[in-house]
């Protein structure tokens, strides 16, 4: 009943009229940035810092919360027409959702993540609301190295579901945390992998491999084939069939319970929570077979995972004081600029902050799903622009995305780079997928194994001496053995 309360009192603050206005401001430019390739959450919420001066704390808090949503909601739209990530969160998404607009089907792949951002999102702020506290210190008791066995899983549950060869999988995975380790080494001062090059000291930036990984990497593909593109014009219908209703049912509840838990945990966020709702649903379908080829599932669950992880990123952020991510560190930025020192002590001395915020985001998710479902039709337009002015709008997007990120004119010649590699993936069949989560989790594993050999003086031995981390390890090992082993019994049968 104490939870209840709390929310209704939190209602009385979100749905003074001012707070409606600055939640329906927030989620709408959420959305359009979401939408954009190169934006992202985090640079809309440096830029809306100086708009909050001078408000109410908890007012500019609801705003700041409605564009990061926001725009993990409105990234769906860029991954699933034009296979160019909005967001990091939205990768993912692009797995079948792409495959899905080809085939005629945008407007159903767009409404199912409509549908699944909304449920992702509102069970996040149910667990939000009942059991913050909780989660908050459950997440402290993750030490480095459970986070490095943690990320060593998440990296090897993904290798593991690459469908034609485990090697290739590997051998992306191996790349993408090569390519996160470039740059200066923060601990020694050491250059890594730069060639001498000034311009890679500060390393690659996600979006720039993301952007020509995936978008670049496409357009490659179709000017080579030259056929492909002409049929993708057609919206499809928005309404799901009662078998699609069912299907997509138990992947999105098990993908935002995932999600969320996941963005509890410091460092993870919406972005890992999406590859692990994807690979879990790939795992234990029936049909994993045809994820990557426009399975309604492979739409549902990273979706539904990555608006549960934003939710859940508010945990450690508002009851701990710990940013969970990036954007989250954003926000913890803006609130101590306005005062809050976010933490324990948050929810008795400034409740009507975190309650009001709760509150907001079930009126900011109603906004999302009210605004966004009616204007799928206008949105899909853009399917029926000639494919040479797609293309060219694509690569458009992607170079002012990539400049805008440092004006730095060799960023646009890394994702040229970037796109040639992705071309070459594709035509040799190396999956994606361990290429751009091992990039994301490449230097968080690197950070917490280090902390973790200096607590131990270098011992090894931390990693399997506690159980948390002995446990995830041996998960990890099994990810890779176990597919192996049914490979070869396959083979052996045959």
């Amino acid at each position: 009943m104490n939870a209840w309360e709390n929310l209704l009192y939190g209602f009385s603050v979100a749905l003074q009229p001012e707070a409606l206005m600055f939640v329906f401001i927030g989620v709408v430019a959420g959305t359009v940035i979401g939408m954009l390739p190169g934006l992202g959450p985090i640079s809309a919420l440096a830029l809306m810092i100086p708009v909050t001066y001078g408000m109410d704390p908890a007012i500019g808090l609801i705003l700041m919360a409605g564009v990061y949503y926001g725009a993990i909601f409105g990234g769906s739209t860029s991954s699933i027409l034009l296979n160019a990530p909005g967001v990091a969160g939205t990768v993912a998404t692009s797995f079948d959702g792409y495959p899905l607009s080809k085939q005629g089907q945008a407007g159903k792949a767009l409404a199912i993540a409509a549908y699944s951002s909304f449920i992702g999102g509102t069970i996040s702020i149910v667990g939000l609301m009942f059991i913050a506290p909780l989660l908050g210190t459950v997440a402290v008791s993750f030490g480095p190295a459970e986070y490095f066995a943690l990320m060593v899983f998440g990296l090897t549950a993904v290798v593991s579901l690459s469908e034609k060869s485990l090697i290739k999988g590997l051998i992306a995975a191996v790349f993408g945390v090569m390519v996160s380790l470039v740059g200066m080494d923060l601990q020694t001062g050491t250059a890594r992998y730069t060639f001498g090059n000034v311009n890679l000291l500060d390393g690659i930036d996600f979006l720039i491999v993301a952007l020509g990984i995936f978008a670049l990497g496409e357009v490659f593909v179709l000017l080579k084939k030259r056929t492909g593109a002409s049929k993708q014009n057609s919206l499809g219908s928005l309404k799901l069939s009662k078998k699609e209703m069912r299907d997509i049912a138990p992947p999105v509840g098990r993908s935002s319970v995932l999600g969320f838990f996941t963005g509890v945990l410091p460092g993870a966020g919406a972005t890992i929570g999406s590859f692990l709702g994807y690979s879990m649903e790939k795992r234990i379908a029936k049909d994993g077979d045809t994820f990557g080829k426009g399975n309604v599932k492979g739409v549902a669950a990273p979706e539904a995972a990555n608006n549960a992880a934003s939710g859940g990123s508010f945990v450690p952020l508002l009851t701990l004081g710990v940013p969970g991510s990036g954007t989250t560190a954003v926000l913890l930025g803006a609130l101590l600029v306005m005062g809050i020192t976010p933490g324990p002590l948050m929810l008795e001395d400034r409740p009507d902050v975190f309650w009001g915020v709760v509150a907001s985001m079930y009126i900011g998710n109603i906004f999302l799903l009210v605004l966004n479902l009616p204007l799928i039709p206008l949105i899909s337009k853009i399917l029926n622009v000639p494919r040479a002015m797609l293309l060219s709008l694509i690569i458009v997007f992607c170079m002012i995305g990539v400049y805008g990120l440092s004006f730095n004119p060799f960023d646009l010649f890394l994702v040229l780079i970037f796109g040639l590699i992705g071309f070459f993936m594709r035509m040799n069949d190396f999956p994606a997928a361990p290429l751009i989560l091992a990039m994301i989790l490449g230097a968080i594993m690197e950070e917490n194994m280090r902390q973790a050999l200096q607590i131990s003086t270098g011992d090894w031995m931390i990693f399997l001496n506690q159980p948390i981390s002995l446990t995830l390890l041996i998960l990890a090992a099994l990810s890779l053995v176990v597919p192996l082993v049914i490979r070869l019994i396959k083979f052996v049968r045959k």
